[in-house]
């Protein structure tokens, strides 16, 4: 597998934002969002076999781990190295594209549904959002009305707040105030988040 980096720190969003956990950062993503903020994954990675990464993350002493991108799902060996981290509370953060039916039950699925503002709304599979639970995430990242209007009708349309936990956050994580207006005006139970690792480290800094 091509790993870009293998980290300890706080999970800094969704469900388990403050959680210590290790990060599993693979290379090679199939979308190109205008507002990444991990474009350094895109290509630059080492190749490591399953055991090698089970080690790496066996030396940190935490019980939780985060596969993360780029796209995870692009690795043909992620089912083995999930079956690898047996004993460990796994999540997978992927970017709404891939199929995720295959994903063990025992994995947290933290799935993004790209809105316009991000130029890969069109590439969404819908089909994903019918293997989602309640132990499950959703995330719409949202920077412009049209970003909020579109996640607002997908949630309405597909009954996701019954289904799974649904997160809208802004575009760069932080500035949340015009969102959680609009929000709670319109009175939709859903997370507002933000991504507490840029607030506490600032957001170009890597490895946490």
């Amino acid at each position: 597998m091509k790993i870009n980096e293998i980290f300890l720190s706080i999970q800094g969003e969704g469900l388990n934002m403050g959680l210590p956990t290790i990060f599993v950062r693979t290379t090679g993503c199939n979308l190109r969002c205008l507002y990444c903020d991990t474009k350094y994954a895109y290509d630059n990675g080492k190749n490591l076999d399953i055991n090698d990464i089970a080690d790496r993350v066996a030396k940190f002493h935490i019980k939780r781990v985060c596969l993360t991108g780029g796209e995870p799902l692009l690795q043909k060996d992620i089912l083995k190295l999930i079956s690898k981290l047996k004993g460990y509370s796994i999540s997978i953060e992927t970017n709404g594209s891939l199929d995720i039916s295959l994903l063990p039950r025992g994995v947290m699925v933290s799935l993004d549904i790209k809105c316009p503002s991000s130029g890969e709304a069109d590439k969404m599979r819908f089909q994903n959002l019918k293997s989602l639970t309640k132990k499950d995430q959703i995330k719409f990242i949202i920077g412009t009305s049209k970003d909020y209007g579109f996640a607002k009708n997908i949630v309405k349309e597909y009954r996701l707040i019954e289904k799974t936990n649904v997160i809208f956050t802004p575009v760069g994580g932080i500035k949340a105030k015009p969102l959680i207006k609009n929000v709670l005006h319109d009175v939709i139970d859903v997370r507002i988040g933000i991504q507490a690792h840029k607030v506490i480290w600032g957001v170009k800094r890597r490895g946490v």
